[in-house]
Order: structure tokens, then sequence, then C-alpha cells
């Protein structure tokens, strides 16, 4: 095999690759939601009366309605708890599910995670560093995720920072580490350059960043 061929087939397979991934987790993603989407269907023939389910029969076989309902549904709940009586209903169904053995461990885990990064006043995943892992003079990437407390905190001595350090190429893997403000290095690149440099395994290099004016 020539050289000159080789280098036309990596050519070619460096630009169908992402769309080809891109594609693939996108159906994936859809074909999830069509399956609890045919399976709500399922539900609700064995509530409702029989004369809706043809109906029901033929919604259940337009692909890719599961996401325009996801999308709906979002819309309209966070479009419902902007009043009163929105709000009151969040907060009794929040009440109700932190008081079910088992269930309430999970829930307010959950609870507690997605307000702290979908928070627009939280600090997690605002900025990405520089830390040192495995070992000293090993260097990788890191999200900031908040600071120690409780009785973490109460053991820790000076300034500390928790971060997460993500695996590569799957980010969505990773590590939580500890480690004082003084050892991290704070990058002005953005949180999704930095993602783009995890996941290509150093070979996508965010840009330089600009240097001040005297």
């Amino acid at each position: 095999m020539s050289a000159a061929f080789r280098k036309y087939i990596l050519t070619g397979l460096l630009v169908w690759l992402p769309l080809a991934v891109t594609v693939w987790v996108l159906t994936s993603v859809v074909g999830l939601l069509d399956g609890i989407f045919a399976w709500l269907i399922v539900a609700a023939q064995t509530v409702l009366p029989a004369s809706l389910a043809p109906a029901l029969t033929k919604l259940r076989e337009i692909q890719g309605l599961s996401v325009i309902v996801m999308v709906l549904a979002l819309l309209l709940t966070g479009l419902a708890v902007t009043n009163i009586a929105g709000q009151w209903l969040v907060t009794q169904s929040n009440r109700v599910f932190s008081n079910i053995p088992i269930v309430k461990s999970i829930y307010n885990s959950v609870k507690q995670v997605s307000d702290t990064l979908f928070s627009s006043s939280g600090q997690a995943f605002r900025h990405a560093v520089l830390v040192q892992y495995p070992r000293q003079g090993a260097w990788t990437i890191a999200f900031v995720t908040g600071k120690p407390g409780g009785e973490v905190a109460e053991h820790l001595p000076g300034d500390m920072l928790t971060v997460y350090v993500p695996t590569t190429p799957n980010p969505t893997s990773g590590f939580m580490l500890i480690v004082p403000r003084a050892e991290v290095v704070e990058l002005s690149m953005s949180v999704d350059e930095a993602l783009k440099y995890v996941i290509s395994m150093g070979v996508v290099s965010p840009p330089s960043a600009p240097k001040a004016h005297s």
C-alpha cells in the first residue's frame, strides 16, 4: 500500500468518523426516547378507553415523536414552575420523594448534583484548570466543581478546591480530587475547548491564551 493511498484513506476517515459517531450517538438517544415513549403509550392504553387505542398506536409508530414530546414537556415544565402554583407543586413533589425510603437517597443525591451543575449561579464546570495527577510532575486538565465542605473541610488544612479529572477519550468518567488552590493552574480556555483537548487525547490543541498588553 503506497503512502499516498494511506494518506487519502486517513483523510477520508477523519472526515467521516466525527459525522458517523455523531449520527450514532443521536440515533441511540432517539431510540432510547422512542422506547420510553412506547412504554408510556402502552401504559396509557391499559388505562384509557379502548376507543383511543388506534390513535395511540399510530402515535407509537411515528419515529422521533418522543423527542418533540420531551422538548415540549421540558418547555411546559419550565414555564409552569415560574409561577407560584408551579413552585408549590415542585415543593410538594420534592417533599414526597424525600420521605420515601431508599428513593429519597437516590433522589436527593441526583437533585443536589443537578442543581449544582445546571444552576446559573453555580460555579461547577465553569472553568478548566491544570493539576498534577497522578503524580508530581505529571499534569492533566481538570474542571473546578467547588470547594470541600462539611466534615471533609474540617480535616483539610488551608484553601482547597474540589476538581473533576476526566478520563480520555470518555470524559463522562473520571476522578474527584481535592487539591490545594496554590497547586492549581487556572486556564483561560473555555470548557468546550478543554473537553475537545481531552477527548482528542491532546491532538486538538486549544488556542494560546491572549497576552496582556503592557
